[in-house]
């Protein structure tokens, strides 16, 4: 595949919307670093992992050597953001704003690369914009224009009020992109409508437009909601290793695909081939080990997740685990997975594999402590679990 061809696939991955994708594929072409612009109103001080969704792409982009722009929306932050809202939301104070934004750089930086991030203030330019020149920019919109966008138009007709200042919000937002020259934008599903007001400003301002990238909203631990602080479906990054592991294990197996097509940074060709493993019996809980892994590793250490793992196995598991827990290392077949009643066997917990199937028939076998109810289940290379057959018998195979 050529260098450009790569470099789109891994722009789109997880993208919803690419707002021109033709435009993009030009821009890229130049060869030149993009100005990549991401805008965030520090109106929360803490981050999870659905912020990330977009946080990620920006990693991306620094990755294939482009410059992101990292806004933190101070002077918006004072407006408020009416977007999804169905009454005037309230502003924060200048207080609030700066200490929103302290803790948003010492967050985002746990992901992005430092070298390749500009954090930029929007009140650096929109303080000196003056009265003359907002008049100015809000002649570059209708009100019938701004009407369009849904939450607008909902109040609207539900009669409920519409403050003036709320409509200067998505232009200043706009307008950010003409003070930066930003090449691309990116923004949740929901900001849509802004992100192609700064299409059209920057038009208006002799500008080449900038591409639109819009990313879906990431499902909470329910797997219905959005992850939300206040609905208590989140996962902080900066939540405890075990805490952080323990939120992730507790993922639906099939939200946990989605978890990792849009928080992962593992291949697609991975995924994929991991999805067929599971399609083909093998056990869930071994990839979604990995997902726990590589999250609390990019958050904290390696380190520290591999004791949040052994902490989660261990809290888990019924009774204490023994001090002596035998190791043992097993090599999976071509299909790079292992049978359970041939995993038994082969660690030396069951005589027979047709014993390990009655044992599993009994209830009597666990892994981390999860009693296992399917004697076809298979486990996968490149897995490590903690195997147990009655109240005695205990081994940690690690699979390769």
């Amino acid at each position: 595949m050529e260098p450009l061809e790569q470099a789109l696939a891994l722009i789109k991955r997880g993208t919803q919307e690419i707002l021109v994708e033709d435009a993009l594929r030009k821009k890229l072409a130049q060869g030149r670093p993009l100005r990549v612009k991401a805008g965030f109103d520090p109106t929360a001080p803490d981050l999870h992992l659905g912020h990330t969704v977009l946080i990620n792409k920006l990693r991306q982009f620094q990755d294939l050597g482009h410059e992101v722009l990292f806004l933190i929306g101070d002077f918006t932050g004072m407006i408020g953001d009416p977007t999804g809202k169905s009454a005037t939301r309230k502003p924060l104070t200048p207080e609030q704003v700066q200490q929103n934004a302290v803790t948003y750089q010492d967050q985002v930086f746990r992901i992005l690369d430092p070298e390749k991030t500009r954090v930029v203030f929007n009140s650096s330019w929109l303080e000196d914009l003056g009265a003359a020149g907002l008049i100015q920019l809000a002649a570059q919109h209708t009100v019938a224009r701004m009407l369009e966008r849904d939450d607008f138009s909902k109040r609207y007709k539900s009669g409920q009020p519409i403050a003036v200042h709320e409509f200067l919000y998505p232009l200043i937002q706009g307008y950010d992109s003409v003070a930066l020259k930003a090449d691309v934008e990116l923004g949740g599903t929901d900001q849509k409508f802004n992100l192609l007001v700064g299409r059209q400003l920057q038009e208006a301002y002799g500008q080449d437009p900038q591409v639109v990238i819009t990313l879906p909203i990431l499902e909470g631990l329910d797997g219905v909601q959005k992850m939300s602080k206040s609905l208590g479906n989140y996962i902080g990054i900066t939540d405890a290793p075990d805490e952080m592991f323990g939120k992730v294990m507790s993922v639906s197996d099939d939200l946990m695909w989605r978890y990792f097509e849009l928080l992962s940074f593992r291949s697609m060709s991975e995924i994929d081939a991991w999805r067929a493993a599971v399609a083909e019996g093998a056990n869930p809980r071994d990839i979604k080990f990995e997902l726990g892994m590589e999250l609390v590793s990019r958050f904290h250490s390696a380190d520290a997740a591999k004791q949040a793992r052994d902490a989660f196995i261990a809290r888990f598991q019924k009774g204490a685990l023994p001090d002596d827990i035998p190791e043992v290392v097993l090599q999976c077949a071509e299909a790079g997975h292992l049978p359970i009643a041939n995993l038994l066997k082969d660690a030396g917990l069951v005589k027979s594999t047709s014993e390990a199937i009655r044992m599993v028939g009994q209830g009597a076998v666990r892994v981390d402590g999860e009693r296992v109810e399917d004697a076809h289940l298979s486990c996968s290379a490149g897995s490590e679990h903690v195997f147990q057959v009655g109240k005695r018998r205990f081994a940690r195979v690690r699979l390769e």
